[in-house]
């Protein structure tokens, strides 16, 4: 059974006490019902995962005892996904509970020609992020960037010899099916997702003219996050075949 696991901002010390959060401590009390000389887990979301076991368990100071450590690398797999802020903050925060459940490791907010009124909730959406890292098992927390114009987005990408780049869009004009389209991909994949009215011609042109492919993502009109979402599935899952 895998140990309960935690969020910690700094790594600590091995072999030292650590108090814990209020409301961590409120989530091992009277969440789990943890007792004195259980063991948990900690992760500062950068690779690094602890061990440790509860020293005197409290519901506001719990004080645990780090008893060990490991590194976990990053995976070799670097997924981006690049999407427009959108107006309904829940259905975004959706978005991004999802993503990092799918080991999404960069989330790039856009701000396009058609996004609509929008607020970006940095300290919100960082701890929708821990929450989901956490419920997933994970170790590494994805690099959620500041907004950025399309335009200013679009200018530093780069084609790399090890990343394929992808824009879905429903205009009528040329593309190929993502799933296709990652038949052939390299490991690094960036997908940009435009917002509830879709990319625009010129947005679309842009990101062609740096190297990004075209694509579709089935015939259904989908809302900008659930489309985010079968675009991160896709791109996690579906891999070159092996020869």
């Amino acid at each position: 059974m895998q140990l309960p696991l935690f969020f910690i901002e700094t790594a600590p010390v091995l072999g030292a006490e650590l108090e814990l959060s209020e409301e961590n401590s409120r989530h091992i009390c009277a969440v789990l019902r943890m007792e004195d000389g259980e063991a948990l887990q900690f992760t500062d979301g950068r690779g690094n995962l602890f061990e440790a076991s509860i020293v005197r368990s409290h519901k506001k100071r719990t004080i645990v005892r780090l008893t060990g450590n490991k590194f976990e690398k990053l995976p070799d797999q670097q997924l981006s996904v690049a999407i427009a802020l959108l107006k309904n903050a829940a259905r975004f925060e959706w978005f991004l509970e999802k993503a990092t459940e799918l080991g999404i490791r960069r989330l790039i907010p856009l701000i396009t020609a058609r996004t609509e009124k929008q607020h970006f909730k940095r300290e919100r959406f960082h701890g929708i992020l821990v929450s989901a890292m956490m419920q997933s098992g994970q170790s590494w927390l994805p690099e959620l960037t500041a907004p950025q114009t399309f335009s200013e987005f679009i200018q530093t990408i780069t084609p790399a010899p090890d990343q394929s780049i992808f824009i879905a869009h429903c205009m009528d004009s040329p593309k190929q099916d993502l799933a296709q389209a990652l038949l052939s991909a390299r490991p690094s994949r960036l997908i940009l997702i435009g917002p509830e009215g879709d990319f625009n011609v010129e947005e679309v042109r842009a990101a062609n003219e740096r190297g990004a492919q075209s694509v579709s993502l089935g015939s259904s009109r989908l809302r900008a996050e659930t489309a985010g979402i079968v675009a991160a599935t896709l791109l996690k899952l579906v891999n070159p075949p092996v020869l």
